[in-house]
Order: C-alpha cells, then structure tokens, then sequence
C-alpha cells in the first residue's frame, strides 16, 4: 500500500473492517437461529399430553389390589411401549389412610418422575 495515497489506504481498510463486520453478524445471526430451532424442537417434543393420559390411567386404576393390578400393570406397560414407544413403570404403596403412587416414564428423549398421593 505504499503507492498509494492516504485517501486510498483509508478507503480500503474501511472496506476490511465493514466486511469482517458484516461476516461476524452474519455468523452470529446464524448461530441464533440454531439455538431457538432446538429450543422450539425441545418444547415440541415434550410428550405432555401422553404423560396425562398415563397418569390419568394409573390414578383411575389405584384402587385395584390383589391379582388385577398386576394384569392392569403389564396391560399398561405393553400398551406405553407399543403405541407412544415409551417405558413406563409404577409403584403403589397402600398406607393407613393414604395411597403413594411413583410413576416412571421415559420415552428415549424425555425422563419424567411423578409422586402423587391421595387420600
């Protein structure tokens, strides 16, 4: 750049420094991009409505003891795995006056841990 004058040398070096501006938010804005597309994948892939209705199954059969809730249990394992492709698991502990239900579902993607009681 020695042959040319200052006006020039100014000019070109504006021209680098606008350039790798514009190369940086460029990349920026396209790292954004990705980071809200695998946000929006992960909301979407909460199975929030096949959680309820697993919970909904197993809160509506708590009361059964003895031989059926076994064959309720397997029915609802068979059932998870083959039609939502998760694993679902159950425990329920009879108490004086109260029921204890920890309820397991994991679909490959999302882990969900449930507690629930009643009277």
């Amino acid at each position: 750049m020695a042959g040319l004058n200052d006006d020039a040398q100014w000019i070109i070096m504006m021209g680098f420094i606008v350039s790798f501006s514009l190369f940086f938010l460029a990349l920026v804005i396209n790292q954004s991009t990705v980071v809200g597309q695998s946000t929006a994948e992960g909301v979407i892939e909460f199975p929030k409505n096949d959680i309820r209705d697993i919970d909904g199954a197993i809160t509506g059969y708590n009361g059964i003891t003895g031989p059926n809730n076994s064959v309720v249990f397997l029915d609802l394992e068979k059932i998870s795995l083959e039609r939502k492709n998760a694993i679902i698991n159950y425990t329920t502990v009879i108490s004086v006056n109260h029921t204890f239900t920890n309820i397991h579902y994991n679909n490959g993607v999302t882990v969900f841990n449930e507690n629930w009681s009643s009277l």
